[in-house]
């Protein structure tokens, strides 16, 4: 296996060398490193699985390869401990309904029971469902009576999800103390090293992304689609990420119209966020007929089921009417983004922050701009992409999507990404490994790759965490080489 470094070789052309180290020690070493897929619905783990196993909102109809249904009564416990995913679920299987009492274990494949060594193992005893996301063969030392099941077909007839949408940290995930932790011990004596496994890391989630929409273009064809749909997913964040996709897919790139005021009323109109009544507001009464007039004018079949929003812990200013604004004033200005990212100069290191401003200049809509929602307007105009947005942006759609058309260039357009703002888990992550007094200026603050790296390695690892960071591959990796000789 590869080293942690930049410098380890091995790649194929375009991939950053040192990320597929990373790649095997997150898929763990029964896995090939890119094994999780680069399909529409995204990387799919076993935390993933699980954040889907235990929402009600989030987990599909399940039948068990026999055939039987499999309704939930409940999850049972998230075990932050060793030994199964879930403790003590209550399951009702079949048309007789029989009650079915024990643990649940989660696997991105069948064959994960085995590659883990689960059978014969006593922690594993109570398992009742071996629950994973692909179907296949039945692992012969799976014992007999223990229900199987798969959850990627019923998944993927959800229109527009994907595993990108979830945010797995705001699931149970085991607290880790503030003591310092392996991966300091390993790897914070010498920064150098540390940061070379970082920016792998960074490297691999953003080669995950460029994979991803090579993936998207090579299954459609349609390569603005595509950077259309990331970007309008980007706008969504986690929370309605779902929904701009479904929208992307309603209202596709080659429909628009160019005239932004329609395309946004078209956009409203789907997403079922026209006013029913005129707003309470007087000022924003003559807005509303507008886009009423233009959605009548030029009114598009209605979705079925409709378009599912997230409207909670939402800040105004980031408000789906305000984010489809954004994407209305983008995307009406014809190819003007898609032709920018795809002649982009990736040479030269300041495209990425270019490509930044260009996406805050489209997305200027001065009719929108003095709008918070339709109960208020702003207290003064706000632009509807600012430069963190932006940021975000570049990062999860533009960065990846010129990868996708310059693989061998992919070295230097991730070097160049800019950074974003810093969040919570960077801040705690940079933290464990490099000891509390780090300075954030010379590891991370600087960095957009180090800082995707970073939250990488939280993902993965920190996470998943059990038994106080013992079981913690990342942790147990021997410092990377530089390919010097020296740790």
């Amino acid at each position: 296996m590869a080293t942690l470094t930049e410098n380890a070789g091995g790649l194929e052309a375009g991939e950053w060398p040192g990320a597929e180290a990373y790649g095997q020690l997150a898929a763990g070493e029964d896995a090939a490193p890119w094994a999780f897929g680069f399909s529409a619905e995204g990387r799919c783990t076993e935390r993933h699985l699980q954040c889907v196993w235990y929402s009600d909102a989030l987990r599909p109809p399940l039948v068990s390869d026999s055939g039987e249904g499999i309704a939930v009564e409940s999850p049972g416990r998230w075990n932050l401990e060793s030994g199964p995913d879930f403790i003590d679920a209550v399951l009702r299987v079949g048309p007789e309904r029989r009650r079915v009492v024990g643990d649940v274990e989660l696997h991105v494949r069948p064959s994960g029971w085995t590659a883990h060594r689960h059978a014969g193992d006593p922690r594993y005893a109570g398992v009742v469902l071996h629950l994973t996301y692909h179907g296949g063969t039945r692992p012969r030392d799976l014992p007999p009576g223990i229900l199987c099941a798969s959850m990627r077909d019923a998944l993927l007839s959800r229109p527009g999800f994907s595993f990108d949408s979830i945010d797995t940290a705001v699931f149970p995930h085991a607290e880790i103390p503030a003591t310092p932790r392996p991966c300091w011990r390993a790897l914070g004596g010498d920064p150098a090293a540390a940061l070379a496994a970082i920016r792998a890391a960074g490297a691999y989630r953003l080669d995950l992304k460029r994979r991803r929409a090579q993936a998207a273009i090579a299954a459609t064809g349609d390569p603005a689609q595509v950077l259309y749909s990331t970007v309008m997913a980007a706008l969504g964040y986690k929370r309605n990420s779902p929904a701009f996709r479904r929208l992307a897919a309603l209202y596709p790139a080659g429909s628009w119209s160019g005239d932004r005021h329609v395309d946004f009323a078209r956009l409203l109109g789907l997403a079922g966020l026209l006013p029913d009544n005129p707003p309470e507001e007087e000022s924003l009464a003559p807005l509303a007929r507008s886009l009423w007039d233009a959605w009548w004018r030029n009114s598009l079949d209605a979705p079925d089921p409709p378009v599912a929003w997230a409207n909670d812990a939402v800040r105004p200013q980031n408000s789906p009417f305000r984010r489809l604004a954004a994407a209305a004033a983008i995307f009406s200005r014809g190819g003007a983004l898609f032709e920018a990212v795809r002649n982009a100069d990736c040479a030269d290191p300041a495209t990425p922050r270019r490509l930044g401003r260009l996406v805050v200049e489209l997305s200027g809509f001065p009719e929108i701009e003095p709008v918070m929602s339709w109960r208020r307007p702003a207290a003064k105009p706000a632009a509807l992409v600012g430069a963190a947005t932006a940021s975000a942006i570049v990062t999860n759609a533009i960065v990846p999507f010129m990868a996708a058309f310059h693989p061998r260039r992919a070295r230097e357009i991730y070097s160049a990404l800019p950074p974003e703002t810093t969040s919570q888990p960077i801040r705690l992550m940079a933290s464990r490994i490099f000891g509390s007094d780090h300075n954030p200026r010379t590891t991370y603050e600087n960095s957009g790759l180090a800082q995707q790296g970073l939250i990488q390695i939280h993902n993965d690892f920190c996470l998943s965490c059990k038994s106080d960071c013992a079981d913690c591959a990342f942790a147990r990796r021997r410092p990377p080489d530089d390919g010097r000789g020296r740790r």
